[in-house]
C-alpha cells in the first residue's frame, strides 16, 4: 500500500509539474516591458526563482493591473508579482515570499497651497486619483472614501493629477520620480504631504488559490534558498 501511495504521489508531482505556469505583473520600478520583453528586478528575480525550483514551463505577461488582479484571483497556476500582502487578501492567495517593503505617500501639486492632509480624515475632503483593484483603491473604498477617481494603469492615474483632474494620489517615493522621468514631469513641483501606514506593507510574489500546494511549495521553497543567499536583496535593490 505505502509503494501505491508514492507512486500515486509521484504522479500527483509529475502532472502539477507539467502544467504551465503563467506570470503575470503590470509596470512598475520592478517590472516593465524592455525591447519587447517583460524585464525589471522582480522579473529578474522570479526567473531565478522558477529556475531555481526546476521549473521551465512558464510564461510571463504584462497586463494593466485589474486583468491581472482578476486572472490571479480566479485561475489555477497563476503567478502574480509584485503585489502588496494586506489582511484583506492573506486568504485569496498562495504567498511565496517579499520583494522589498514599501511605503505609500499622499502626493499633491506644490502650488495647492490649500490642500492640507494632517490625517487620513482630511484627505476626504479631496478628489484621489487610484488604480483599479489596487491597494490603494481597496483600503481608501474600505476607509469609506467616496471622491476616488480611477484609473486603468499608474501612468493615467500620475497624468490625471499633474492635469489637476484629481487633488491627491497615493505613491511610492520611487514610483513618484519615475513617473516624473517618464512623462518629463518637474518632481519638484510634487509635495508629498501624509503617509499611508495602514498599507504600507511588503511587496510580494504570490499564487493563485487554486494553484495546487506541491508547485507552490517547491516555489516557496526556492525563495527561501535565493533569500538565505542574499539573492532576493540584491537582485532587487541593484538597480535602485
Amino acid at each position: 500500500m505505502k509503494a501505491i501511495a508514492l507512486l500515486a504521489l509521484s504522479i500527483l508531482l509529475s502532472t502539477t509539474y507539467a502544467e504551465t505556469l503563467h506570470a503575470v505583473t503590470e509596470t512598475t520600478l520592478y517590472s516593465y516591458l524592455k525591447e519587447g520583453q517583460v524585464a525589471g528586478p522582480a522579473t529578474e528575480l522570479l526567473k531565478l526563482n522558477l529556475q531555481r525550483a526546476g521549473l521551465t514551463d512558464y510564461s510571463i505577461h504584462l497586463y494593466p493591473w485589474a486583468r491581472s488582479y482578476e486572472m490571479a484571483l480566479n485561475r489555477a497556476n497563476i503567478l502574480i508579482y509584485p503585489i502588496v500582502r494586506t489582511p484583506s487578501r492573506e486568504k485569496q492567495f498562495k504567498w511565496v515570499g517579499e520583494l522589498i517593503k514599501t511605503q505609500y505617500h499622499f502626493y499633491k501639486l506644490k502650488v495647492h497651497k490649500e490642500i492640507i492632509v494632517n490625517n487620513l480624515s482630511d484627505a476626504k475632503r479631496y478628489t484621489i486619483g487610484v488604480i483599479r483593484n489596487d491597494v490603494r483603491q481597496d483600503y481608501l473604498h474600505q476607509q469609506k472614501f467616496t471622491r476616488l477617481t480611477i484609473s486603468a494603469q499608474r501612468e493615467d492615474n500620475f497624468k490625471q493629477l499633474i492635469n489637476k483632474q484629481v487633488d491627491i494620489i497615493p505613491l511610492l517615493d520611487k514610483d513618484a520620480e519615475a513617473l516624473c522621468q517618464q512623462l518629463a514631469f518637474d518632481c519638484t513641483k510634487l509635495e508629498r504631504i501624509y503617509t499611508l501606514n495602514g498599507i504600507s506593507n511588503g511587496l510580494y510574489i504570490a499564487l493563485s488559490k487554486s494553484t495546487p500546494d506541491p508547485l507552490v511549495e517547491k516555489i516557496r521553497s526556492a525563495f527561501e534558498q535565493l533569500k538565505a543567499e542574499g539573492l532576493v536583496k540584491k537582485t532587487i535593490e541593484k538597480n535602485q
